[in-house]
């Protein structure tokens, strides 16, 4: 049987500000990409996240940015790449804290944004992602995509890369996701995305918006909390994987 984890980005919201039903989306995912403070989220939304995590058994991972909670971490920033591993780790303790405070620990770690889009060519900026995980416990795995420069600085520094389809974004012929404002670069409706998720775990292949077939043979498939209607795609597509015979599990 295929084995697969879904998993969001939650815990994005900040004081009274919330994009999403969080506590109804780890109802549906297996793995929490929990916001660290620097693009979204701050101490009770990080501290109730976690906790609800724990409660439904769902994975913990960290959800690190640039600092640019004006530009929901969706503008690049040129920071150095000292300052950036410091910046990282800062964002990977915090959500430590309140992961062992409620049961659970951070289990992997996955860039947010624009440091997750720049970091597949900048390659200062994939080792400084790299560095950091090393510093923090390098025997989690990073989420990333394949053939990127942080896939490969990972996999040459001992630090598993695990391989993420996104069932929400649309991809280019060079199996990266299409910028987001430009045409096809989200995926709204459930049924579509739910097809997209079920060929994604079982072929190991999406379409671009090219039209050509994309492989990916993702190990971890992401839903963003605040594309519109994520609930409702979360509902979709985990039951549409679960009816092709392939188990929801943890990251691990």
């Amino acid at each position: 049987m295929t084995e697969i984890a879904v998993n969001t980005d939650i815990g994005e919201g900040f004081g009274v500000w919330q994009f999403t039903d969080d506590e109804a989306l780890l109802g549906l995912v297996n793995a929490a990409n929990v916001a660290c403070g620097f693009h979204a989220g701050d101490p009770d939304i990080l501290r109730r996240t976690c906790e609800l995590a724990v409660r439904r058994g769902v994975a913990i991972g960290a959800q690190v940015s640039y600092r640019d909670l004006a530009g929901f971490g969706r503008r690049f920033l040129d920071v150095p790449r000292a300052s950036l591993v410091n910046d990282l780790l800062y964002q990977m303790g915090a959500l430590r804290a309140f992961a062992e405070l409620a049961g659970g620990r951070v289990g992997y770690v996955k860039a947010h944004g624009a440091l997750y889009n720049a970091s597949a060519r900048h390659r200062e900026h994939a080792a400084a992602i790299v560095e950091a995980v090393a510093s923090f416990d390098r025997s989690i795995p990073l989420l990333c995509q394949p053939g990127t420069e942080t896939w490969r600085l990972a996999a040459e520094a001992g630090i598993r890369p695990l391989a993420e389809g996104f069932i929400d974004r649309g991809y280019t012929a060079e199996g990266l996701l299409v910028p987001r404002g430009q045409p096809g670069a989200l995926v709204t409706d459930p049924g579509e995305a739910a097809t997209r998720a079920v060929r994604m775990a079982t072929e190991g292949k999406v379409t671009a918006v090219t039209g050509e077939d994309v492989e990916l043979s993702p190990g971890t498939l992401c839903l963003h909390s605040d594309t519109a209607g994520a609930v409702e795609i979360a509902a979709a597509v985990t039951a549409a994987l679960r009816a092709a015979d392939v188990s929801l599990v943890p990251i691990r």
